[in-house]
């Protein structure tokens, strides 16, 4: 028998396709407004600009070529002595690097007129120094600031070779040399340059530069170093500037004076880097004259390491004087005695690169 059999039924049961939706309307969408043509004056300007932009630059370059050749001519023309010396038990170098600057009162080249123009009071055979300044600068990539420390002329030390005395007097004794060893000797810190300047090259210098602006906080009527200055600010010429950095005619004598000195190195500085300077190009040439006639620096210095010092010192450096101890009399007279722990502590700190400490800055003025 065979079954009943209904209409065949499909393998696969076909898909069922959904009505397309009705696309939503489009909102109208308006065209941006064009934008505004510059008016031809500004496109004026602009290319002015540029031209400005374009005429610094080279400007730039070719000032750049000249310090350069400048530089190179500076470095060979620079006086040099072997004021840095080996010896035993020499003290080891440190973090940063170490100057020390001088001022000496040596009359080398002047006449008799200039000495009495300058009021430098005479002939003193192989001359003293009248400003002793310690600089540390710090290593590359360091956030200590660098560090000016004045040291007192009248500060009582031992000579090596010689008995304690007045540690200017080792420059009369043995010169350079001499010095930067009781120095060395003093603070235990190894020094790495040196700069001297005497009293010619230095009033040569300030009138080089058109002069210094000073500041001083009270009038000054000082024979001796050639002075008469109201208070307030002024700029000074090099015969007054020689004078201002040399008086003792003030409350705290010697003390004062090292704070006038830092000062000006302070407002020299400021000075040797103004655009009224640069800008100038009759100073071109004897703004480098002069500074290549008035420094005397060690064998082994060179521009470069000069301009390193004027970059570290053009910022705030740390000011201030060598912790003092007391003031006295000795055999050799009146002589400045260092507060041994706090100074100790102060060339610990220079020596590693550390931040001056606040036992070394306490009484500071």
């Amino acid at each position: 028998m065979r079954r009943a059999t209904g209409p065949a039924r499909p393998a696969v049961d076909p898909p069922t396709t959904p009505l397309p939706r009705a696309a939503p309307p489009v909102a109208a969408v308006n065209p941006p407004p064009p934008r505004p043509v510059p008016p031809r004056r500004k496109r004026g300007r602009r290319r002015w600009g540029r031209a400005v932009a374009l005429t610094v630059l080279i400007g730039s370059l070719l000032a750049g070529a000249g310090i350069l050749g400048g530089g190179f001519w500076f470095d060979t023309t620079l006086h040099r002595e072997q004021a840095l010396t080996d010896y035993p038990d020499r003290p080891g170098p440190g973090r940063g690097t170490n100057w020390l600057v001088v001022g000496s009162d040596s009359r080398q080249g002047l006449t008799a007129e200039q000495q009495q123009d300058l009021a430098t009071g005479g002939d003193v055979g192989a001359g003293r120094t009248d400003t002793i300044l310690l600089v540390h600068v710090p290593e590359f990539g360091s956030s200590t600031r660098a560090t000016m420390v004045s040291i007192p002329r009248d500060s009582y030390v031992p000579i090596p070779g010689h008995r304690k005395d007045k540690i200017n007097s080792a420059f009369a004794m043995g010169g350079a040399p001499l010095l930067t060893q009781t120095v060395e000797q003093a603070t235990g810190l190894r020094l790495d340059h040196y700069a001297e300047i005497g009293f010619g090259g230095f009033a040569a210098l300030v009138d080089a530069l058109g002069g210094v602006t000073m500041c001083p906080t009270n009038p000054i009527n000082d024979p001796l170093a050639g002075i008469d200055l109201p208070a307030g600010c002024q700029k000074l010429d090099g015969r007054t500037t020689l004078g201002y950095v040399r008086t003792r005619d003030t409350p705290r004598a010697d003390l004062d004076r090292m704070v006038n000195q830092r000062q000006f190195v302070s407002a020299l500085l400021h000075r040797v880097t103004s655009p009224e300077v640069w800008l100038d190009p009759s100073r071109w040439y004897t703004v480098p004259r002069a500074a290549a006639g008035a420094l005397t620096v060690d064998h082994g210095d060179h521009v470069w390491d000069l301009a390193r010092l004027g970059w570290a010192l053009h910022g705030s450096p740390t000011a201030m004087t060598v912790p003092i101890g007391e003031l006295t009399n000795r055999d050799v007279g009146a002589v400045v005695v260092w507060n041994h722990d706090a100074a100790g502590k102060l060339f610990e700190a220079l020596a590693s690169d550390a931040p001056v400490p606040a036992v070394a800055l306490d009484r500071q003025q």
